[in-house]
């Protein structure tokens, strides 16, 4: 109905966060948290503000306590958080099927153990810490002492500003999706088991979302929304209003793309595959759709080339 994919992607996080927090307060009568210092953490999309509609949970907590009473703290934390996870679950939020949550042990450590563990991706940029940072990185704090969160954060861009090293492989990661521009056709679509589609997630927003990712940790931007990263970054690096603007409205309408997708609007009810709850909600046909919302994606994705190179010469 008009409305922009930035404002609804805000509300659905702003859904989901005011869920989780008539969580706590449903579950934290009957917890064990008494003199704890702790903050729950959004990671993700919902850290950045940018859920879809479907989407899981991406959780952890950051906590702050003496070094003997590390692993008491951490049980009490843990037995806390699976509650947590599983009212959401059974809620309609489902659980991570990576286990990127605050009931796993390895998401649930003091503020010397996530440095200690953040160092390590950042000292070794291995694919995997590559993985984990593009999750972890775009923390946001929901609930509890926030101060833990913020310093983490500035501690973060401390040691990961003007890192050339761990930068330009950031910046190698970002580049390994293309946008799906064809030679010959206006775009480059899939083969195989997916034949004529394209994904708007990993050959669409994740370009900008890992370029303005990239960009905020090596200019020490705090922000973790993509778009306020590269109004952040832009205007450090003294480009022009009108070419982030271009790129910022070329990620929202990738955004808004997927919110129709996952609401159905593109799926052919004859198709048999249109009723799998396994199937990807972010494909689309790209020549299914009208020659407008064509145009406008076939820019979109000139876009997010366009922010590969700047990134690349960064």
């Amino acid at each position: 109905q008009g409305a922009a994919a930035e404002g609804l992607t805000h509300t659905i996080a702003a859904l989901n966060d005011a869920m989780t927090e008539r969580v706590f307060d449903l579950l934290l009568p009957g917890a064990d948290l008494a003199g704890l210092e702790w903050c729950w953490l959004s990671l993700g999309s919902e850290g950045r503000r940018e859920q879809t509609i479907a989407t899981d949970q991406d959780n952890a907590i950051v906590f702050d306590g003496d070094e003997d009473e590390l692993a008491h703290d951490r049980a009490r934390l843990l037995t806390f958080a699976r509650g947590v996870n599983e009212a959401l679950a059974e809620l309609g939020f489902p659980l991570c099927p990576g286990n990127i949550m605050a009931s796993n042990r390895e998401c649930c450590l003091s503020v010397d153990e996530w440095r200690a563990k953040f160092a390590g991706w950042v000292r070794e940029p291995t694919p995997a810490a590559l993985l984990n940072a593009n999750i972890f990185f775009d923390f946001r704090p929901l609930f509890g002492n926030a101060t833990l969160a913020e310093r983490l954060r500035n501690w973060l861009l401390g040691i990961t500003h003007d890192n050339r090293f761990f930068l330009r492989m950031m910046t190698a990661n970002a580049l390994q999706a293309e946008p799906p521009l064809g030679l010959i056709r206006t775009f480059r679509t899939d083969e195989g088991e997916n034949q004529g589609t394209i994904d708007l997630k990993t050959q669409g927003t994740r370009i900008f979302v890992d370029a303005a990712r990239t960009l905020a940790l090596g200019l020490g931007t705090p922000e973790t929304n993509s778009g306020q990263r590269l109004w952040s970054t832009g205007r450090r690096l003294n480009v022009p209003e009108r070419h982030v603007a271009a790129v910022i409205d070329a990620f929202q309408f990738l955004q808004m793309m997927r919110l129709r997708a996952q609401r159905g609007e593109f799926i052919d009810p004859t198709d048999e595959r249109a009723a799998d709850p396994a199937r990807n909600r972010n494909r689309i046909d790209p020549y299914a759709l009208n020659d407008l919302d064509q145009r406008m994606l076939k820019e979109s994705f000139r876009q997010a080339r366009e922010l590969q190179r700047r990134l690349q010469q960064t």
